[in-house]
């Protein structure tokens, strides 16, 4: 399926969102790949620890506060998504500037709801 998706900020802790966010995004048949900082594999998707020059990413869906985003700002544009979404507590207007410039979209919204309403 299309719409590869990185799950920036992925943990393997079970009651974490981003971890829901990995099984949903693997039951919906997306391509999933995952970055956190501890390596682990959550339903055959590994999430790793460094930074990768992933391809073809259709949409990062992040899991990190806007303060740790700034750190990645630079990395997260070089992976060229078509979309950048913002869940709940990662809001980020400086982000969203960046994103602009680089004519890539965003979206304020939960990955979660999108996918349990067929709107990813």
């Amino acid at each position: 399926m299309s719409k590869k998706t990185l799950v920036f900020g992925a943990s393997l802790k079970a009651n974490r969102y981003s971890n829901y966010a990995i099984q949903r995004l693997i039951a919906n048949e997306f391509e999933t790949v995952a970055y956190g900082l501890v390596r682990g594999d959550i339903l055959g998707v590994t999430i790793d620890d460094a930074l990768i020059a992933y391809k073809n990413i259709h949409t990062i869906t992040l899991y990190i506060n806007p303060e740790r985003q700034k750190d990645y700002y630079e990395y997260l544009v070089s992976l060229n998504p078509e979309r950048v979404i913002f869940n709940p507590g990662t809001e980020n207007p400086e982000f969203y500037k960046i994103l602009k410039a680089h004519h890539i979209s965003f979206e304020v919204a939960c990955t979660l709801v999108l996918l349990s309403t067929n709107q990813y």
